[in-house]
């Protein structure tokens, strides 16, 4: 029951940021408005919107949580800096909470990272696998019954894992 809440959670928190990056990326000229209020460079609103889409998605997926999860509350936790740091306004406030909350939620999910139903999951569960064959094999070729075990299973590594 837990693993269900922790996906769900993780889908409740990526559609925070999908639905913020689409409306940053619709509305540009109001994110250049307001990113430039705050003494920041405007240009910097579609980066950000594309940040929050992407990330946003992948944390629904389940691709790279974990990463994605720490960026993100690191984002979260500069926007309080940025744009709500005037604490006295009730308003302001309440975004800090809420962007502080986030930020909590953001790193619950980095501490659970690789939950069931996310592509993280299925990755690890695939090498733990083609681990487990290759072991099998080791051993049965240092017994020198190689020809009883199945055929090996070929992987073809990533250029970066080789």
């Amino acid at each position: 029951m837990s693993m269900i809440a922790v996906f769900i959670g993780r889908l409740f928190i990526a559609l925070i940021f999908i639905v913020s990056g689409i409306n940053k990326l619709i509305h540009v000229t109001d994110t250049n408005a307001m990113i430039s209020a705050a003494g920041l460079p405007g240009w910097l609103a579609v980066p950000t919107g594309l940040f929050e889409l992407i990330a946003g998605v992948c944390i629904a997926l389940g691709i790279y949580a974990r990463l994605f999860s720490t960026l993100l509350a690191g984002f979260v936790l500069l926007t309080i800096l940025f744009f709500h740091r005037d604490l006295t306004d009730p308003m302001q406030a309440m975004a800090a909470m809420k962007n502080l909350a986030i930020a909590g939620g953001l790193l619950c999910l980095f501490g659970y990272g690789n939950t069931r139903w996310s592509y993280d999951a299925l990755r690890r569960k695939r090498r733990d696998e083609i681990a487990a064959h290759e072991a099998e094999l080791r051993a049965a070729r240092a017994e020198g019954r190689a020809e009883g075990v199945d055929a090996p299973v070929v992987v073809k590594r990533p250029w970066w894992r080789r």
